[in-house]
């Protein structure tokens, strides 16, 4: 019975048999995964056991050997971030991101609910070999559930011997404290949320210094890391960095969890092969979403969260592989799909991600907290009819105070529009004054037939209004 009703809560999950390596969602299928009895039994803490019988260097050496890309979005290898700490220069701090708020994104989630003892061994693993005292495990405010399990798991951890003092008979010892967020999108930014946890408004701090590995919490080395990558870490440990790296590609091994959501027939989260596996594969698979809703057509999709560059049924067939997909006009980001079809508004599904990130910014920045407030007004403005042809070039020209020259897109052979590269340019610190403008910006490039639409019969006089927030 516990295990039909696993397999149940995987199907929900999106997690549909194939013969994908399952690293870091193999016990996804029991209705208990979140427990210790549950984890031990499926070789949980192994890893942690196989690691304290070696010197800290070593197991510092598998994972950069491994080439474990960090699964937050920016892609770092972590074993080269943790190279960054300073030697000699002590306490050291891991601080781990679990604040999940890139709209379309909720695979950490997932993780921490349905398998919070594998994040906490990758989180020992990664003290270890780093040589870190105190954990601050750092989970959005409104995930309950995966506060409540991380909480249990972390007690019942402490209470088997896996966390505290001389950490199962070594000399190796740490603590895990688990820090609620108070749900804002911009300490998702690993400074901003390191400002969090000193108990200071969540804003992004100036750089340099560009790593908090070099000074972070409390003016200490720190590493952050994703919770997917620190979930990756037990299975590297048990099966070595060559098997790791026996999946996917050199420059992207292993597997990713990959979230979809929008118009597909079987929206969930799937662990896929890092690399090799393309959207086409995962949007269309019998496997995996399935294909497109009442068999409608494709007409557009982000691919790595909200403030990812859109792309078309003509990047289909690209592998998940950052640098296949940064020169075609976009990022893989958090690993989020979100899908529209044919029936898609576009100018109104651009407006629902503008307005997330105008209201997420901190005000820190200029350029986002009001350039971020005027493309929603304007680009409200034409979405009920009320816009003028010259509201869509000041769509861009507001656009372009945030981040100057070209921005990325898409190439669409069949209208002419050819490939930008990511990244772009800013004149904020961290990403969210971009992140509002690139759904605008995306739209407007691929889509710009249906602005002119809503905008038609209409005078040029520009309209002005004063946002609300001002």
């Amino acid at each position: 019975m516990s295990e039909m009703l696993g397999t149940e809560i995987a199907h929900a999950a999106g997690f549909i048999a194939n013969e994908t390596p399952r690293i870091v969602t193999a016990r996804f299928d029991y209705e208990d995964s979140f427990t210790l009895e549950r984890y031990e039994i499926t070789g949980g803490y192994q890893a942690l056991r196989k690691a304290l019988q070696q010197a800290p260097e070593d197991v510092h050496k598998e994972v950069t050997n491994a080439t474990l890309l960090g699964r937050g979005g920016a892609g770092f290898p972590a074993g080269v971030k943790w190279g960054f700490c300073p030697p000699g220069v002590w306490p050291r701090y891991l601080v781990v991101n679990g604040d999940e708020s890139e709209p379309g994104t909720y695979k950490d989630r997932l993780l921490m609910e349905l398998d919070p003892h594998q994040l906490i061994e990758g989180c020992l693993i990664a003290c270890y070999a780093v040589g870190l005292s105190q954990c601050f495990l750092y989970v959005r405010g409104e995930m309950a559930v995966a506060q409540e399990r991380i909480a249990r798991a972390l007690n019942d951890a402490y209470e088997a011997g896996y966390i505290g003092r001389n950490i199962l008979g070594s000399h190796f010892s740490v603590d895990i404290v688990l820090h609620w967020g108070a749900g804002a999108y911009v300490v998702g930014e690993e400074t901003a949320l390191i400002e969090s946890l000193e108990g200071n408004r969540g804003m992004p701090r100036l750089k340099p210094p560009y790593f908090p590995a070099s000074i972070g919490l409390y003016g200490q080395p720190t590493i952050v890391n994703n919770v997917e990558t620190l979930s990756n870490l037990p299975w590297i440990i048990d099966n070595g960095a060559d098997a790791f790296t026996n999946i996917g590609t050199e420059t992207s091994p292993g597997t990713r969890m990959v979230a979809v959501s929008g118009h597909v027939k079987r929206p969930g989260v799937y662990e896929i092969v890092n690399g090799t596996t393309t959207f086409r594969d995962l949007l269309y698979g019998q496997d995996m979403c399935g294909g497109i809703r009442d068999d409608n057509q494709l007409k557009a999709f982000v691919p790595g969260g909200g403030s990812a560059p859109w792309f078309t049924p003509d990047q289909l067939d690209l592998p998940f592989e950052a640098s296949q997909v940064g020169p075609q006009g976009s990022m893989l980001g958090s690993g989020a799909i979100m899908v529209m079809d044919e029936t898609t508004d576009i100018p109104a599904a651009a407006l629902t991600l503008t307005k997330f990130y105008a209201h997420e910014s901190c005000g820190k920045c200029v350029p986002c907290r009001e350039g971020g407030t005027w493309l929603e007004q304007i680009l409200r403005r034409v979405v009920d009819g009320r816009g003028s042809r010259r509201d869509l070039d000041l769509l861009i020209e507001v656009g372009e105070t945030i981040c100057p020259g070209d921005f990325p897109h898409a190439a669409v052979p069949s209208k002419g529009i050819e490939a930008k590269p990511f990244p772009y340019k800013m004149t904020t610190i961290c990403f969210v004054g971009p992140s509002a403008f690139a759904p605008i910006h995306s739209a407007l490039t691929l889509f710009r037939e249906e602005f002119e639409a809503k905008v038609a019969g209409n005078d040029d006089r520009v309209l002005i209004e004063v946002p609300v927030n001002v």
